[in-house]
């Protein structure tokens, strides 16, 4: 019975303890990318190349084929003797192996195998890029709930200060130093701030929802991040030139691999379709049996009749293409326009790296720019708002001017919070041009 209410308590524990578990970036993303269904897609793809590569592999190799056969004749067959027709049974049993193999086709198996390479690599960045926009879009979300968390409790904040001012209000109102207007005035500002609680929690479980459909759980409402104190990070990046970051994505990037890698098997493809233009050179050699056995005459037995009635054939065949209705100009044709497109798309994939790149930089330069901005009229609202405040409490302020001087203070707060986490982001998004991972 112990036994059992310790098990019971040991599961209730870790159930707890999953329940009330904070997911770190690092934690997101590495589950994002083990789970998502395009990522898995994306392996199977990979599963397929290499099965691809196989197949050319096996174009090398000869073919090996056995056959075998069976018959019997039972009915009306001439006696080669007195040349009458007579009843008998007749037995047949032959069989044989063959093998073909190509010794020349214009080297299109080795083209073939070379692709089939290049067509595995394709793949493989195919699979690195989704999962590096997949990273970006889970850094994103989650910077998003680290927003409105904070910008939560700015707001919560705010409340409780317009709270004690309430109080405070109350007294002067009492006293008679203020009329009972500012009173009013000072609760309604509390009734909206009150809203924008709501406003922001509701935030917070729309970002909550986004991220966790992006890491495919169905638990949103026990979902949550790790609550840590995000400062901004200290990085060099920024003293870079916008060249230099271009320079590296132009390495790191796995589009840019892609569209190179496509360029490549398109002139694979353009030397396999050129291929059908040349004579073809196959070898074959088969080799055959039979044992024969019937009631008009006397055969030679099972051993001997095998051994006896070998044959070994030797092949050798030349085609030489002449004409073939235009299909096979008309495919080299084909793939040389198609080269020439993966050449202009490789060109146009390097210039909206290029342009993304420039836009990146300047995107977390302009966001780190406002992000200090904001700092500094934070302080410079602060001290406004406590000097309106001194005035206030004496009663040397009315409720409009102070409460004016409050919401600059909140809205000033509220823009460092927004400026903050937008430079984050933006800075995530020009490390991961950068060759840097997000999840860092």
């Amino acid at each position: 019975m112990k036994k059992s209410i310790i098990i019971v308590l040991l599961l209730c524990g870790v159930l707890a303890q999953a329940q009330n578990k904070k997911w770190t970036l690092k934690e997101c993303v590495e589950y994002a990318l083990e789970n998502n269904i395009s990522v898995k897609q994306s392996e199977l793809d990979i599963q397929t190349s290499e099965l691809t590569k196989k197949d050319a592999i096996g174009n090398f190799l000869p073919t090996l084929n056995a056959s075998s056969g069976l018959s019997w004749s039972i009915g009306l067959n001439q006696d080669p003797v007195t040349f009458n027709a007579i009843n008998s049974t007749t037995r047949n049993i032959n069989g044989g192996v063959s093998s073909s193999i190509d010794i020349y086709g214009g080297l299109s198996n080795v083209n073939e195998l070379r692709r089939s390479n290049l067509q595995i690599l394709s793949s493989q960045y195919q699979l690195d890029n989704m999962k590096d926009n997949i990273s970006l879009n889970v850094a994103n979300a989650f910077v998003q709930i680290l927003f409105n968390k904070e910008q939560l409790k700015v707001t919560l904040a705010q409340k409780e200060v317009t709270k004690q001012d309430i109080e405070r209000t109350a007294e002067l109102v009492e006293a008679g130093s203020l009329p009972r207007g500012d009173l009013y005035e000072i609760q309604a500002t509390l009734a909206s701030q009150e809203q924008l609680v709501v406003n922001a929690e509701n935030a917070i479980l729309l970002s909550k929802i986004s991220l966790a459909q992006l890491l495919l759980l169905k638990d949103y409402e026990n979902f949550d991040i790790a609550d840590f104190d995000y400062d901004v990070p200290p990085t060099n990046i920024l003293n870079e030139t916008p060249q230099t970051v271009f320079e590296k994505a132009k390495e790191a990037r796995y589009d840019i691999k892609i569209a190179q890698n496509n360029t490549e098997i398109a002139e694979y493809d353009l030397k396999i379709a050129k291929a059908s233009l040349q004579p073809t050179l196959t070898g074959s050699y088969s080799f055959s049996t039979n044992y024969f056995t019937s009631q008009l005459f006397d055969t030679p037995n099972f051993e001997t009749q095998i051994s006896d009635n070998k044959s070994h054939n030797f092949f050798l065949s030349l085609s030489i293409p002449i004409f073939n209705g235009f299909s096979v100009s008309n495919n080299v044709k084909r793939n040389k326009v198609n080269l020439e497109r993966t050449k202009f798309q490789l060109e146009q994939t390097e210039l909206d790296l290029e342009t993304n790149v420039y836009q990146a930089f300047n995107d977390a330069k302009g966001a780190l720019k406002a992000y200090e901005a904001a700092q500094k009229t934070l302080i410079a609202r602060e001290e406004a708002f406590n000097y309106s405040q001194e005035r206030y409490n004496v009663g040397l302020l009315n409720s409009f001017d102070f409460n004016q001087s409050k919401n600059s203070l909140e809205a000033s707060q509220s823009e460092v919070v927004r400026t903050k986490y937008d430079y984050i982001f933006k800075l995530k998004v020009l490390e991961f041009y950068f060759g840097m991972p997000v999840s860092e």
